[in-house]
């Protein structure tokens, strides 16, 4: 159990002491995880960056997640899912989420581009992990982008979320918690588990900058 996402952040940090040579950019997934993500950012003397994903939500069960997209319109289904799914309401489901993908990237960017991470630690940091759909798109994202290595840094995520994530490519994995300690839902992880709003990631990312 984490105090609140400051405190997770701390304890990520430790375990990722061996990657404070200068060559790591921390990537955090907004919004949560950018403030999970400037915590280990700090503690390293590492860029932080965002990986702006989102996740797709069932049309009728919007918590309940069918699959992650970008800005760029770069998707990820649960294809067993998605079948399912009347494709017009789903087409329309990740129409949105780009749309959202694309305002979040360019208010918290302010306009700025991308860092080039070719031949550095690229450091994946969310508050968490469900259904790892999210950060399989992020690690997908990344990989494109020609770093030396991906490290996926998270407090806590389910067994399976953990194994996509390796068939993904992601070259580690770090977690906190014991993958069958996971209880169902991020935030059942945390004392204090406050929505984050856009004003606290631009003041974060800020900050770092």
């Amino acid at each position: 159990m984490f105090k609140d996402r400051k405190d997770a952040g701390k304890q990520l940090a430790r375990k990722l002491e061996a990657y404070s040579d200068g060559n790591a950019i921390v990537l955090a997934l907004p919004r949560g995880g950018v403030v999970t993500g400037y915590e280990v950012a700090k503690a390293l003397s590492a860029p932080l960056d965002i990986i702006v994903v989102r996740k797709i939500g069932h049309p009728f069960n919007p918590e309940y997640a069918v699959g992650a997209t970008d800005e760029n319109g770069v998707s990820l289904l649960n294809e067993e899912e998605a079948e399912l799914i009347d494709k017009k309401l789903l087409q329309a489901e990740v129409s949105k989420e780009q749309k959202e993908a694309a305002r979040r990237s360019a208010a918290y960017r302010g306009g700025k581009a991308p860092p080039d991470i070719t031949g550095k630690t690229a450091i994946i940091v969310d508050d968490g992990i469900a259904t790892g759909l999210s950060m399989r798109l992020a690690v997908r994202i990344v990989k494109t982008r020609k770093p030396k290595r991906v490290i996926v840094a998270v407090p806590m995520a389910p067994f399976d979320a953990i194994q996509s994530l390796k068939e993904e490519g992601a070259d580690d994995l770090i977690s906190l918690e014991p993958p069958e300690t996971f209880m169902g839902a991020v935030g059942a992880h945390y004392v204090q588990f406050d929505q984050v709003e856009d004003e606290e990631v631009i003041k974060l990312l800020r900050s770092a900058a």
